[in-house]
């Protein structure tokens, strides 16, 4: 069992969750109910990670936050170092394919929300904030659950774009994905073993929590 790089997953995983959802509750609240021209595009630009193949996105972030890429010179002038092949860069990597895990479930929860709803909380002299805090975000906590699911869970299982723009450096971007990868290349069936068995069963609590949790929510709104 390599418990660094499943530590490493779970530090990837959280600082995804911690960074990405309150991005995310903006993004999804600003689609749910603002009509533009090209908004069809740009909710298409944010599911792009569903259908490209991992190793199609990672290329690109890995070009993106190269060293020849102004993100990258950017980065490397401040911090001194490059971005790839950095646990930093694998951050950045995790939020951008894990965007339409966390906005669209937010997104049909922040829609299910009724106009007279918000109207009325408007009516009563509530601030944007106040009725986001004290209105939307209660309704919306389903969409919220399910969105910290899916990211948290997905960012602890996957491989392609970790492996493009992370590699496979022991305590910096081995996360337990890629140490399974590399233990069966090496016939270490049972550790490659034990480490997925101990994935699918956080998978199966995490996923279990938030069934049980909206399950209630909606049993209260009921």
């Amino acid at each position: 069992m390599d418990w660094n790089a499943f530590l490493l997953s779970l530090k990837l995983a959280g600082w995804t969750v911690a960074i990405l959802l309150p991005l995310s509750v903006f993004i999804a609240r600003h689609l749910a109910w603002r009509r533009y021209a090209g908004k069809a595009f740009v909710e298409a630009a944010l599911a792009l990670p569903l259908v490209l193949p991992p190793t199609v996105l990672g290329y690109y972030l890995l070009v993106g936050l190269g060293r020849a890429s102004p993100i990258g010179q950017l980065y490397e002038g401040i911090f001194g170092g490059p971005l790839v092949f950095t646990f930093e860069g694998l951050l950045i990597a995790s939020i951008i394919f894990n965007l339409p895990f966390a906005v669209q479930p937010m997104q049909r929860a922040f829609e299910n929300i009724s106009e007279e709803i918000r109207d009325a909380a408007a009516c009563c002299g509530m601030t944007s904030w106040r009725k986001l805090w004290r209105i939307e975000l209660p309704l919306a906590w389903p969409g919220l659950m399910t969105a910290f699911v899916l990211t948290f869970a997905h960012t602890i299982g996957e491989f392609g774009v970790v492996l493009m723009v992370g590699g496979s450096i022991p305590g910096e971007t081995r996360t337990a994905a890629i140490a399974i990868y590399d233990r069966v290349q090496a016939f270490d069936n049972a550790a490659a073993g034990a480490m997925s068995a101990l994935l699918l069963v956080i998978s199966l609590i995490a996923i279990g929590i938030a069934n049980l949790a909206t399950s209630r929510a909606g049993a209260r709104r009921g």
